[in-house]
């Protein structure tokens, strides 16, 4: 048997990804023969009259955001009374921004014990692995943290695949005994066989639930690799996104709405990242993610600032830009086409850096050497603003 030690499986994605709705997810797991509760899908009040299902009901908002529980978005309904005065509330939540449009209905059932199972792709290792762990219903990464030695992990050999065999060390690493050893295992290999033949990045199961009648998956969660919806049929989650990230992907731009208020720009992903980690080191606020790409022209960078500034509440905006196939003098001449009327921080180093940061002075602009000062000169510029 493997327990992992005090590192659980991270992923970094930096293509788009495809989340699959609980209810989504649970067909699915249903095609492959993993057990899920008998539950039913409501999308208006209307609809709870054709529920058939026992009480008490366990409603769950549908959205594609965590934290739905603390936010009010599952709820029990010991009566149909309750239920509807529960219901019509919870169609009224937006839950970090994703307004609830559907609520999966399902009956309330006799937990003895709750499980964390996972496959999901790390790429540091070049495999798939599978994570599993007896303290189910927790956040993984916390139990990481307080009892790393609660969790078993193996890297699958993508040349073999999961195996019943793995399957069965990973149950008996949870405590499982008899019968349930060959149950989980069997739910581990149709878990694997998901994220190969679905193209999924991530599948899990938190809880599974050990029941009298065997094991259930009392929720689930699906991540799909975007780079391959052109073989797969899977719904779009298109509605999940905010006009913004719509319009923003209408103009080949990935950005993503975040909460705070300083805008920032980068080319590259993980440069973008590193850009919001400093913020958030500095005490700011990112108010998004906007990678713009390798190469970026003049006309998407003014893109790029057009978008970032349509967002209410923005105060400031950082620039991060270290140019290989980019060019500085073309992202110079994108910010001074544009004239953002809000305060901008700009970084730039790299291919016509001299030309870059010589044509912003001429227009009043200053640009930085390395991404802290530029950082924290947009952190500042934000407090300014509020002041």
């Amino acid at each position: 048997m493997e327990l992992a030690g005090a590192t659980v499986l991270e992923t970094t994605v930096v293509e788009e990804i495809v989340k699959l709705h609980e209810y989504q997810a649970k067909e699915l797991f249903s095609a492959y023969g993993i057990p899920v509760p008998a539950e039913q899908l409501i999308e208006s009040m209307e609809s709870l009259d054709a529920i058939t299902l026992p009480f008490p009901w366990v409603l769950k908002a549908q959205v594609l955001v965590g934290g739905r529980g603390k936010a009010g978005g599952i709820k029990l309904a010991p009566n149909i009374a309750e239920a509807k005065e529960l219901v019509d509330a919870m169609f009224r939540l937006t839950i970090k921004g994703s307004p609830v449009r559907r609520i999966l209905v399902a009956p309330s059932v006799q937990i003895e014990q709750e499980y964390y199972v996972s496959l999901a792709l790390d790429r540091s290792h070049k495999a798939f692995a599978l994570i599993a762990s007896a303290e189910g219903g927790m956040e993984i990464e916390e139990v990481a943290r307080s009892a790393p030695e609660k969790i078993f992990r193996r890297d699958i050999d993508p040349w073999r695949g999961l195996s019943a065999y793995e399957g069965r060390l990973a149950a008996k690493a949870l405590g499982f005994t008899g019968k349930r050893i060959m149950e989980f295992a069997q739910i581990a290999v149709a878990l694997y066989r998901i994220l190969v033949q679905e193209d999924a990045e991530l599948v899990e199961i938190n809880p599974l639930a050990l029941t009298p009648e065997g094991l259930l998956a009392l929720d689930a969660k699906v991540i799909l690799d975007d780079s391959a919806k052109f073989r797969q049929n899977h719904a779009s989650n298109d509605e999940e996104t905010t006009p913004l990230e719509q319009k923003a992907k209408s103009l080949g731009l990935a950005y993503v709405e975040l909460d705070g208020y300083v805008a920032v720009i980068g080319c590259g992903a993980g440069l973008v990242m590193a850009s919001l980690d400093v913020l958030n080191s500095l005490g700011a606020k990112p108010a998004n993610f906007l990678d713009i790409g390798g190469g970026a022209s003049a006309e998407l960078m003014r893109q790029g600032l057009a978008i970032v500034l349509e967002k209410p509440g923005v105060r400031s905006v950082l620039i991060n830009i270290f140019a290989g196939i980019t060019r500085c003098d073309e992202i110079a001449k994108g910010i001074v086409d544009y004239g953002p009327q809000l305060p901008i921080s700009v970084r730039m180093t790299g291919t016509n850096e001299e030309l870059g940061i010589q044509f912003l002075n001429e227009h009043g602009y200053h640009a930085f050497h390395t991404m802290e000062e530029a950082a924290g000169h947009a952190a500042r510029l934000a407090h300014e603003e509020v002041r």
